[in-house]
């Protein structure tokens, strides 16, 4: 082949071309509907794949393959079943699960399957991807080594996050987890947000959006919803749909912020799906695929080559039981926890962050050792006073018998002040760790002239004794 020929044929053109054609599906036909699981036969696609089951009014339902059962297929729609009856026709897509990504898609609201939902009109994006991907690999991952400013001091100051670093955030109901990812989301230094909402409750979004989230955070976010009354498939999709997004960006090099609340619902989502397909149940009835799905997604977070996908999920502890089993995978795959406890939420100490039981694996590698130092100092003052709260509280303390409960009672209300913060006060990184390290240097000037006054009363004890 000349050149001239080579510039006419372009091999790579027309492969992506071809690509993108619709082939003549494969029919199938429904035999069973039981609860909400389809039965099948034919037609010939594999497991994941996507179905449209054809009603007689003309509509079609998509449904996801999620078992067989002998030569049958197992489906789970995505939408709901009503019309549905045995005789329909079902046809596999020959394009699976493929989505529109680009800078457009910022400020806009999709739902599980990656649909606009905000009435702006379809999106317009250059590139498509695929919503299965798989996660980076390990080697081509960046180290973690810089910190990323989340606008909230005692998250900044005390359990520093990286770029690129998979935090959870465990809490039960009610104690202030979306005002908190919406500051986060307003407040942060990440290029982009992309945030999922999965099994929430409907009138939680609306109110998310405009008052939690605002103008300004949503115009440089995305957000994937999925609502409790949405399909099993749709919610754990919409986990899939938003990574895929995060990853968009990360790849043009940009710092996502990726939030998801709750990993949880997604848990229970996927626990609907592998019951329905015929899993044995497990702990709390949670099957084995609920703990493939986990890391499979948490690891499509993380540093790429070029940018990074900051994950911030939300992990609901029924009962506030840290040892759900949900909540205990999900804090052995991620890199560090966020303790929310209704104990401070109910005293008005928002975020109701306990520091103490809160930990961030990789603050010891993208903070100073100053800032670190100081953290650990600020701990201390605040375990020194929880351990003898109860004491002060009733009287039964006497000030001067153990002078680092007094520092600690001298600093506890400095201490408050750092770590509670109102709606849309952001503090800059810098200034935070100043502060922290302010409040430090008070601690350590008390605790040497506690000691300079103990080596006094040494030295006298000793003259008298002479």
């Amino acid at each position: 082949m000349n050149e001239m020929q080579s510039k006419l044929f372009d091999i790579g053109r027309v492969s992506a071309a071809l690509d993108k054609v619709e082939t003549l599906p494969t029919k199938g036909q429904i035999v069973r509907v039981s609860g909400t699981i389809v039965e099948s036969k034919g037609p010939n696609v594999g497991l994941g794949e996507l179905c449209g089951i054809h009603l007689d009014d003309g509509n079609r339902v998509l449904a996801e393959v999620i078992g067989f059962r002998e030569s049958k297929l197992v489906l789970l729609p995505l939408d709901e079943i009503n019309g549905i009856r045995p005789g329909n026709i079902v046809t596999g897509r020959a394009k699976q699960r493929n989505l529109k990504v680009g800078p457009s898609i910022l400020g806009r609201v999709l739902d599980g399957l990656g649909r606009p939902i905000d009435g702006k009109g379809p999106l317009t994006g250059s590139d498509e991807r695929t919503v299965e991907n798989a996660g980076v690999c390990p080697l081509s991952r960046k180290k973690i080594s810089e910190p990323l400013s989340l606008g909230i001091r005692s998250i900044d100051g005390m359990i520093t996050c990286g770029k690129g670093q998979r935090v959870g955030i465990f809490a039960g109901s009610g104690v202030g987890k979306s005002v908190l990812m919406g500051e986060i989301a307003k407040s942060s230094e990440a290029d982009v947000n992309v945030v999922a909402l999965v099994g929430e409750r409907g009138r939680e979004v609306r109110e998310f959006l405009e008052e939690n989230l605002g103008p300004e955070g949503l115009a440089r976010s995305v957000v994937v919803v999925a609502t409790s009354d949405s399909a099993a498939v749709q919610r754990v999709r919409a986990g899939f749909v938003a990574a895929t997004i995060a990853e968009y960006f990360r790849d043009q090099g940009m710092d996502v912020l990726f939030m998801m609340d709750s990993l949880t619902r997604l848990a229970q989502a996927q626990r609907e799906i592998g019951l329905s397909a015929g899993e044995p149940p497990a702990t709390k009835g949670y099957c084995p695929s609920v703990f493939k799905l986990l890391p499979k997604l948490i690891e499509r977070l993380g540093c790429g080559s070029k940018g990074s996908i900051t994950g911030m999920l939300t992990v609901l502890t029924e009962g506030d039981d840290m040892n759900d089993p949900v909540a205990d995978s999900a804090r052995s795959l991620l890199d560090g926890h966020m303790v929310l406890t209704r104990k401070l939420a109910e005293k008005g100490h928002y975020p109701a962050i306990d520091i103490l039981a809160s930990v961030s694996r990789l603050m010891t590698t993208v903070a100073s050792d100053e800032h670190v130092a100081a953290a650990r100092k600020l701990k201390e003052i605040y375990a020194t006073y929880a351990d003898a709260e109860d004491l002060i509280n009733i009287g039964a303390f006497q000030p001067g018998s153990n002078m680092r409960i007094d520092a600690a009672v001298a600093l506890i209300e400095d201490v408050r002040d750092f770590l509670i913060q109102h709606v849309n006060q952001r503090t800059g990184f810098g200034k935070t760790v100043a502060r922290l390290v302010e409040i430090a240097n008070a601690w350590d000037q008390m605790i040497a002239q506690d000691g300079q006054t103990v080596a006094a009363g040494s030295e006298a004890n000793s003259g008298q004794m002479r």
